[in-house]
């Protein structure tokens, strides 16, 4: 299979290159997006214990490590998209472990909670609700724990929990991306 680049665009990895498996399923967060995202947790990142679930090119994991988060948990459920990040994690020295898993249900090896988690999942397969349902569930997002959605336009939002509270959103060609923050107590 050919592969694809994704471009880290801030940091201390900036401008470096990442493979990652080309399958038309992926579709890495553009860097426009990623940009903005950035900017809005420019002042919360550093130091953070990530979650990148639905990980697929790992490029908002990636990007949060090169910007100073601590360590970053990579969930992919396709084996040839895990051996990518995995190669990646090594290429870079990357604080980061890579599991296997779809992001849509529990994975019983989740370290958390985590400071920041990003919820990239394919489009148009319903799969955010039962992502956000079990990470509240599990308890895996610390306190004020940041968490970032990227979906399809057409997306009903209210599954999402009433303790989080809508801090940023915006819409950029055919994605719409928002940003929480959790205010419910572990």
């Amino acid at each position: 299979m050919a592969n694809g680049q994704v471009r880290i665009i801030g940091g201390k990895w900036r401008g470096r290159k990442l493979a990652f498996v080309d399958n038309v399923q992926l579709r890495p967060t553009p860097d426009r997006v990623r940009e903005t995202l950035f900017n809005w947790l420019a002042p919360h990142i550093r130091g953070t214990n990530c979650l990148d679930l639905f990980a697929g090119s790992g490029a908002l994991g990636f990007e949060a490590l090169s910007r100073g988060a601590k360590v970053v948990t990579f969930v992919e459920q396709q084996r040839d998209i895990r051996n990518a990040l995995q190669a990646n994690v090594t290429h870079l020295s990357a604080n980061a472990t890579v599991l296997a898993g779809d992001g849509s249900q529990p994975v019983a090896t989740l370290q958390g909670p985590y400071d920041v988690v990003f919820l990239d999942p394919p489009f148009h397969q319903q799969l955010l609700a039962k992502t956000c349902a079990w990470l509240t569930e599990k308890a895996l997002i610390s306190e004020s724990g940041l968490i970032y959605l990227e979906a399809e336009p057409s997306l009903d939002w209210d599954f999402i929990p009433e303790h989080w509270e809508l801090l940023r959103e915006k819409k950029a060609g055919q994605v719409v991306y928002k940003l929480f923050q959790n205010n419910f107590s572990l």
